[in-house]
C-alpha cells in the first residue's frame, strides 16, 4: 500500500465527482486522511488538527493499491549507500548524529526510499533518546513485525519495506499512544507544512 499527500484548502478547485467528498475539508479546523482498500472502497478519518501549529490547509494522506517493488541494484541505484545500508540492509544510524533528531518542524515526514507519508510532525516528541521519535504514524502507513529474538518490534514503510527503525510500549512518556517510534533520520524525507 502507497500514500499520497493531498493538501486541500479552501480555494482547492474539485471535480464534481470529488465535490461531496472533500466538502468537510473547507473548513480550516479540520484534517481528513482518505483511504481507498484494494477493492476502491473510500474512508475517511477525523484528525485532530491543531490551528495553533500554522497549518493554512489540511494535510491528507491517500492510501493507493499498489506498493513499491524494486530490485536490489535499482535501489542501490536511487540511494546513497547509506540509505541503502539503513532502509534495505536495517542498519542503524548512531545515536544523535542524525538530521531529525533535534528538528521539530511543521510538516510531514515521508519514506526517503519511495516518498510514502509516515509521520505528522504533530507526532513528533522529544524523547532524549538520539533519534527521531514519534508517537504514531500515519494510519496504514507503518508495518510492525517482532524481532527474531521477540524483544523488539521493528518498523517498516508498508509500501517498499525499507527499515524506519523500532517502536517501544509503555516506557511512560506523556503522549497520547504511550509509543516510542525510534525511526532514523536517514530512513525520512521532510516536506513542511507551506510547500506546495
Amino acid at each position: 500500500m502507497s500514500f499520497n499527500l493531498v493538501r486541500i484548502s479552501s480555494s482547492t478547485p474539485t471535480t464534481p465527482i470529488f465535490s461531496n467528498l472533500l466538502q468537510p475539508l473547507r473548513s480550516p479546523s479540520r484534517t481528513f486522511i482518505f483511504s481507498i482498500s484494494p477493492s476502491n472502497r473510500i474512508t475517511s478519518t477525523l484528525v485532530n488538527h491543531q490551528r495553533k501549529r500554522g497549518f493554512r490547509s489540511g494535510i491528507v494522506a491517500m492510501a493507493a493499491s499498489s506498493s513499491v517493488n524494486k530490485s536490489e541494484e535499482e535501489w542501490r541505484a536511487v540511494l546513497s549507500p547509506e540509505q541503502f545500508r539503513i532502509l534495505r540492509q536495517k542498519g542503524t544510524e548512531y545515536p544523535g548524529t542524525g538530521e531529525y533528531d533535534k528538528f521539530f518542524g511543521e510538516g510531514v515526514y515521508s519514506c526517503a526510499g519511495c516518498g510514502t507519508p509516515l509521520y505528522k510532525s504533530t507526532t513528533k516528541f522529544n524523547s532524549g533518546c538520539g533519534w527521531p521519535a514519534f508517537f504514531e504514524g500515519l494510519p496504514g502507513a507503518i508495518k510492525r513485525t517482532a524481532d527474531p529474538d521477540g524483544r523488539r518490534i521493528e518498523i517498516t514503510c508498508a509500501a517498499c519495506g525499507g527499515h524506519l527503525g523500532h517502536v517501544f510500549k509503555g516506557e511512560g512518556f506523556s503522549t497520547p499512544t504511550d509509543e516510542r517510534h525510534c525511526v532514523n533520520s536517514i530512513s525520512l524525507k521532510f516536506a513542511p507544512a507551506n510547500s506546495s
